[in-house]
């Protein structure tokens, strides 16, 4: 071990499609899924700690406030997970710098639980493959096998079990951001709500979204997105729905409200495009902040050590 520590940086998501199916006796939703990684990076700071420390966390930057800094914590969870399970004999110390957005449907404690596992696996040198972290990923959430992986992928099941797409080019994102997160449980709970007495098939891929990445079409992308959890945050959050008619009315490719919510991301055709949404959206006062990603991007990979 010839370093004190390794700095990850890990992309937050968007959900281009996603189609949920009906509530399971064992109270989980079967979900088709195809995930993109964006260029919305949180960095993942993993250090050994001060002697008999245990593990130890700690977070700053722009998303940073109301992150749990304590057990309850993904990323605290990873950490925890690979000590017992390669029986690593250190403390260990993460540092958490955000600017993926906290339950805002882009997955950004998997994502730092994404970080901490391919940290760990570069701190102690422990050899493990894309593969085996995935694996390791899925006994913590859905999401995080994806934030290992990155790029374009189809997940099923639960939304962890991850089969890569071919996607050509690159895609322009403007996201719009809000004050405060939505439950993921509260969400689903409501799609169930207003689903109740309908008949729900099974999920099932998008077609057109799916022949739009392989083509690299852009508008055919845009007019392929879907999202089943959408009218359920747009119940809870009904001022999501202004959101998404500004986009609309500044000639976004495609609108979604990305995973749970209550991030909503456009896909715009050009730079020049996603400049003059930025601009309306931040003076319209229905959205908290505006940033702009690219993507697909890559999955967590460490970018220096310290």
């Amino acid at each position: 071990m010839n370093q004190s520590g390794v700095v990850i940086r890990v992309p937050g998501k968007i959900n281009l499609g996603l189609s949920v199916g009906p509530l399971d006796s064992d109270g989980y939703h079967e979900l088709v899924t195809v995930f993109q990684a964006i260029s919305l990076y949180d960095d993942v700071i993993v250090k050994f700690g001060a002697e008999g420390s245990g593990i130890t966390l700690d977070a700053s930057g722009s998303t940073a406030t109301g992150v749990p800094l304590d057990h309850t914590n993904l990323a605290y969870k990873a950490a925890a997970l690979m000590v017992e399970r390669f029986q690593l004999d250190a403390d260990i110390d993460i540092h958490l710098k955000k600017e993926i957005p906290v339950a805002g449907g882009m997955a950004g404690g998997s994502a730092d639980a994404a970080g901490v596992l391919v940290g760990i696996d570069a701190l102690f040198e422990l050899g493990l493959s894309r593969d085996q972290l995935e694996r390791i990923g899925a006994e913590l959430g859905s999401d995080v096998p994806f934030g290992i992986a990155g790029g374009t992928a189809i997940g099923r099941g639960r939304g962890d079990e991850l089969t890569p797409v071919l996607s050509q080019g690159k895609y322009q994102w403007v996201l719009a951001l809000a004050n405060s997160g939505l439950s993921t449980p509260a969400v689903y709970s409501e799609c169930d709500r207003l689903r109740e007495g309908m008949m729900i098939s099974r999920p099932a891929a998008n077609d057109a979204l799916l022949q739009a990445l392989r083509a690299g079409d852009a508008k055919g992308l845009g007019k392929a997105l879907s999202n089943d959890l959408q009218s359920a945050a747009c119940s809870l959050r009904p001022a999501l729905r202004l959101v998404l008619d500004v986009g609309n009315d500044y000639g976004a490719l495609g609108c979604i409200v990305s995973g749970s919510g209550p991030t909503v991301a456009f896909l715009v055709e050009d730079e020049e495009k996603a400049l003059d949404l930025t601009v309306a959206l931040s003076a319209s006062g229905v959205v908290a902040g505006v940033v702009r990603a690219t993507g697909p991007t890559h999955g967590a990979r460490k970018i220096s050590s310290i």
